[in-house]
């Protein structure tokens, strides 16, 4: 399929590597956006995490993104929606793009495949490839990109997040809230939606469990409630 339709905008992706999946509408809706000014998409592919942020926020977005096709196609997809005039897309390596700004939230659907995996389609390797930006990379660059309080937002293989939460530790973000992603009840989380708050200090995390599907099949009532907003309604 070409497209995917949300209630309040389009999100065209054929000539996206990465397509619309579940992880960055998890990322999506989930994301604190409270008080949030300013919003930075590290690797917004079609810009649908960014699109989403705009739907719920008034805050100005820039997606960047390294692959010009995608970055073409994100722009777009942002040009044609309700939130044109909030959002910039960057085609750039995030190392070499310069913010006039520092971000209230930093997001990303990082690469996250560290060993030396390579698929048929390079574009869609190189997107799911961490090669392409180290996660320590990533976290570095986020701590720099954001305002004192600023928080950092993403989601991972439950068996790469436990590894990033030090590593983001240890670049000093203080956990907020770890939501470890279910398919089923019964089933072991196979995600994980991690917050940062940028800087070192007391706070409690949260740690809670999303749960996708009903035991009928249908979507779970909270990832209804989490999503419902933008799913076209069924």
């Amino acid at each position: 399929m070409s497209h995917f339709d949300f209630q309040q905008f389009r999100i065209s992706h054929d000539r996206c590597a990465m397509k619309v999946g579940t992880d960055g509408v998890l990322l999506g809706a989930w994301s604190p956006v409270d008080g949030v000014k300013r919003i930075l998409d590290i690797g917004t592919g079609s810009g649908l995490i960014a699109l989403m942020l705009a739907q719920r926020s008034d805050a100005e977005i820039v997606g960047v993104e390294l692959d010009s096709a995608a970055a073409a196609q994100a722009l777009e997809n942002a040009q044609a929606s309700p939130f044109a005039q909030r959002i910039t897309i960057e085609n750039c390596n995030i190392s070499d793009y310069c913010a006039p700004a520092p971000f209230d939230l930093v997001v990303s659907n990082p690469p996250f495949f560290e060993e030396n995996v390579t698929s048929p389609d390079q574009l869609r390797s190189q997107a799911r490839s961490a090669h392409s930006l180290p996660l320590d990379r990533l976290i570095a660059i986020a701590y720099n990109m954001l305002t004192p309080a600023g928080r950092f937002c993403v989601v991972l293989p439950t068996d790469t997040a436990q590894r990033f939460t030090g590593a983001c530790i240890a670049h000093h973000f203080t956990p907020l809230r770890l939501t470890a992603v279910k398919t089923t009840p019964t089933k072991s989380p196979k995600r994980m939606l991690l917050c940062f708050k940028k800087g070192v200090d007391h706070t409690a995390c949260v740690k809670d469990t999303l749960i996708l599907s009903a035991p009928d099949g249908k979507r779970s009532d909270e990832y209804q409630k989490l999503t419902e907003d933008f799913y076209l309604k069924r």
